[in-house]
């Protein structure tokens, strides 16, 4: 075989359906965020607003969060030197499980990497732990989980999308005595809907499943201290397991599970996405232990945050653009078609210095192809008027299609 000739021909495949990416060199500024500067490919540079980037309460600046980094840095060095077994545990992991655990509500927790590796080790280990398993699985689950489920080598069932009917029809039809678990999300990220968390614990309650839920796009901020949907909703205690981020709301890297103390002991004993992996840097562990920490007290910045997205919500409506609206913090505008996707993009960034990235199939269904905006509480009036202007601008530029305007 040619390998280097079917590289292109797969490589070629992407830029023929329109999908191919391509990495924005963006280098953000400490203190001036949402603001950066594009390293634009001729060797030029441009200032840019950041509108799609998921440090959406802007922490990744905070000044706490960068001081406790600095002091681990000054007192511990770069990185943290193994695994969590071998000589990779150190007191800034301990605490920042122990801020974690606190912020669920649950006795324990357990650090990864990121959530990506959270879930696929969680969710492929979980059968090893309780033979037999058969896992209901929502069909828009991302795709950590997906990974995770597909991997663990047991029992799936794929329910249809926050369908709770058909989610109960696949339950009742298992034998009633086999483990079961239902994974599912709070917020589904790309057209931004919450997940039923309360009918799906009256389910698992009625037919004996555990319950696994990722709350990556709502940890820090949603729930009086940021614990999720699940705080806000009172649900948590219902939820065995709980998966989060720290490099979204809470403005750093890793990931974790919140749960009992057998079930962390259980996973940490026997995942070997946990076991062979080079624990989190202690800076980087100090930084996100300090953000979950001060976003405990924040309610302001989740306010802020959620009214920015309303706001935004509210304009681009009103410019009769197709945005999906599930009242999160998510703001999706629908363009339909991978090709105009891109050169939207692209004309945002070039003509407008807006950065927002397509999002393409596999991430959405063909068809469904869209610019998905991030608004922050550091995205002040001034960005907010220049978005709004460049989109309108840019629909018409394009000719796509507008809801019809009241009034």
């Amino acid at each position: 075989m040619d390998y280097t000739a079917q590289l292109d021909v797969a490589i070629q495949r992407l830029h023929d359906e329109g999908r191919y990416r391509t990495f924005i060199d963006i280098e953000r500024e400490q203190g001036n965020f949402p603001h950066a500067v594009w390293n634009k490919p001729d060797g030029t540079t441009q200032p840019v607003t950041v509108w799609c980037g998921n440090d959406y309460l802007g922490m990744g600046q905070h000044p706490a969060v960068l001081a406790a980094m600095h002091e681990a840095v000054d007192a511990t060095g770069a990185g943290s030197g193994g695994t969590r077994n071998i000589s990779g545990t150190t007191a800034y992991h301990k605490r920042l499980e122990a801020e974690l655990a606190d912020l669920h509500g649950k006795e324990a927790a357990l650090l990864f990497t990121s959530a990506y590796i959270a879930n696929d080790a969680t969710l492929s280990t979980l059968p090893k732990l309780f033979p037999g398993l058969i896992i209901y699985s929502d069909a828009l689950n991302h795709a950590s989980m997906i990974e995770g489920v597909r991997r663990n080598g047991g029992a799936k069932r794929i329910f249809r999308h926050n369908d709770v009917a058909h989610l109960r029809e696949l339950l009742a039809a298992d034998d009633p005595a086999a483990p079961k678990l239902i994974a599912f999300e709070s917020v589904y990220s790309m057209d931004g809907d919450f997940g039923p968390i309360e009918e799906i614990c009256d389910l698992a309650d009625e037919f004996g499943a555990l319950t696994y839920i990722d709350e990556v796009h709502a940890v820090g901020m949603y729930g009086p201290r940021g614990g999720g949907v699940t705080e806000r909703d009172r649900l948590a205690h219902r939820i065995d397991i709980i998966n989060g981020t720290l490099a979204k709301a809470f403005g750093v890297m890793g990931g974790y599970i919140a749960a009992s103390a057998k079930m962390c002991d259980a996973v940490r004993s026997y995942a070997p996405g946990f076991i062979f992996t080079t624990s989190l840097p202690p800076a980087v562990a100090a930084g996100a232990a300090a953000s979950v920490r001060h976003l405990k007290s924040d309610q302001a910045r989740r306010d802020r945050h959620q009214e920015q997205a309303k706001v935004l919500k509210l304009r681009l409506k009103g410019l009769g653009l197709p945005i999906i609206d599930h009242g999160s913090h998510i703001v999706p505008v629908i363009v339909g078609d991978p090709v105009h996707t891109k050169k939207l993009s692209d004309m945002l960034l070039e003509n407008y210095g807006i950065y927002v990235q397509p999002i393409n199939f596999p991430t959405v269904p063909r068809g469904t192809e869209r610019l998905r905006f991030t608004p922050s509480p550091v995205h002040g009036p001034k960005e907010m008027d220049a978005l709004v202007h460049a989109m309108d601008e840019l629909w018409s530029h394009c000719a796509l299609n507008r809801a019809e305007l009241a009034g």
